[in-house]
């Protein structure tokens, strides 16, 4: 059973996966919630097309003002070391992070996303290891559910996803799922 992870849920203003405009992310340690980060982002390419704007409502006048990708993943990282290791000397924060298991309802997209956007910033990427709740909802679940979208599995789950594809809310159902059946 995965007891510490991270959770994690992009939304993207366009069909370019480098183009995270938000990111959802909530930390579990010990099989608990302990802490949770949420920050909208200036993508790159920076547009917004409708369909991904009707999805998730977020628009280019509500990132203007928002960090940059590379800003925004250095804050998560002081967060992550904060609750994961804190209690050790870091040589090398990055690879500290990469031995955390990374978890995503569709793991394919959410991953593929990530290692978008730390090319375009050239950021070394420490190759995370991601899980997917979506394979593993599949698994354990099979054709008794109607499909297994998030909110679909959550509920099955005993978790009531409210505001849909707000990547904070996405992030704490897909934890709630790897809390249940991983």
């Amino acid at each position: 059973m995965l007891r510490d992870f991270i959770a994690i849920d992009f939304e993207t203003a366009n069909q370019e996966p480098s183009s995270v405009c938000s990111a959802g992310v909530v930390m579990v340690r010990d099989g608990q919630i302990v802490d949770s980060f949420y920050s909208l982002i200036q993508p790159e390419p920076n547009y917004y097309n409708y369909w991904c704007q009707r999805v998730h409502g977020i628009s280019e006048s509500d990132t203007e003002d928002a960090p940059v990708f590379s800003k925004v993943w250095q804050q998560l990282e002081e967060r992550i070391v904060e609750v994961y290791f804190s209690d050790k000397e870091l040589d090398d924060i990055r690879y500290q992070i990469a031995t955390l298991p990374f978890v995503a309802h569709n793991a394919r997209f959410d991953e593929g996303c990530l290692k978008a956007v730390f090319k375009v910033y050239q950021m070394d990427y420490p190759d995370y290891h991601f899980y997917d709740t979506l394979t593993a909802s599949r698994r354990q679940f099979g054709q008794s559910l109607p499909n297994h979208q998030l909110h679909t599995v959550a509920a099955a789950c005993g978790y009531d996803l409210q505001n849909h594809h707000y990547a904070l809310a996405d992030a704490e159902a897909c934890a709630a799922i790897v809390l249940y059946i991983l």
